[in-house]
């Protein structure tokens, strides 16, 4: 049934993307304005219903009274595409959010057209301090329009379980702009991993953490607390992935 439900929503997304992308393309170019956001929620709308109809992939959140009604950063936990979609459902209604990305996604045939229709911000990994430069200003110019920015700070899909180091360019845009940060974990990986075609049918936990403040403090200071706080929440919804350590023989 797995094999069954993975192949029919390849198909769906596939043809549904086809279709879709190019008004996200002609509407930004055209429209102007929203409209390029407006059409990509469409498309990810459209995506969700497979996901959750086709795949029977549904989301339990947790803590949505945290999120601030002002755009803000969110630093959240990567393990699938998942996430990419549905973490834009945690904001508040009508509000968008725009995405940290390597611009090498911005090539993928219509995703990332449309990707670089609704001007995310991309960045080029390998530019090292003027890379978080463009994330600071890019990211000013979104926070200042209205966008909430959603940033991976451990930079790539990290299966459940696994932790990698925690890089600053989120930290670094919430401190020079002087904005709440918004730690997030989820176990999206558990059901959805990471390049693998067949999903698993079921429910992802997203648990969304308690806003701070990022004015004064460094971007150490804002990685150690975002960090604390999804580590522990994922030892938390996951507990078999976490084991306890074997205490040693007195």
């Amino acid at each position: 049934m797995k094999l069954l439900r993975s192949t029919l929503f390849m198909l769906y997304a596939l043809l549904w993307s086809v279709l879709t992308a190019p008004l996200v393309i002609v509407g930004a170019l055209t429209l102007r304005g929203l409209w390029g956001y407006r059409l990509g929620k469409l498309w990810r709308l459209g995506t969700q219903f497979g996901v959750e109809h086709i795949l029977g992939i549904r989301p339990r959140v947790l803590g949505l009274e945290n999120m601030p009604q002002e755009p803000c950063v969110i630093l959240a936990k990567h393990q699938s595409a998942w996430e990419t979609m549905t973490l834009q459902d945690t904001v508040p209604h009508g509000a968008y959010c725009v995405f940290v990305l390597k611009k090498e996604l911005l090539k993928v045939p219509f995703v990332g057209w449309g990707l670089a229709a609704m001007k995310m911000i991309s960045i080029d990994r390998a530019a090292g301090k003027e890379a978080l430069d463009q994330v600071v200003t890019q990211g000013r110019e979104r926070l200042q329009q209205g966008f909430y920015v959603i940033i991976f700070p451990e930079g790539t899909r990290v299966a459940p379980g696994q932790t990698k180091r925690y890089k600053a360019g989120g930290a670094y845009l919430a401190t020079r702009v002087g904005c709440k940060v918004v730690p997030v974990a989820h176990d999206a990986g558990e059901l959805w991993p990471r390049q693998a075609f067949l999903k698993t049918p079921g429910e992802v936990t997203v648990s969304i953490g308690p806003a701070f403040d990022a004015t004064g403090m460094s971007e150490a200071e804002v990685n150690r607390r975002a960090e604390a706080w999804i580590e522990a929440e994922m030892r938390r919804i996951s507990p078999h992935r976490y084991p306890e350590p074997v205490a040693a023989d007195a």
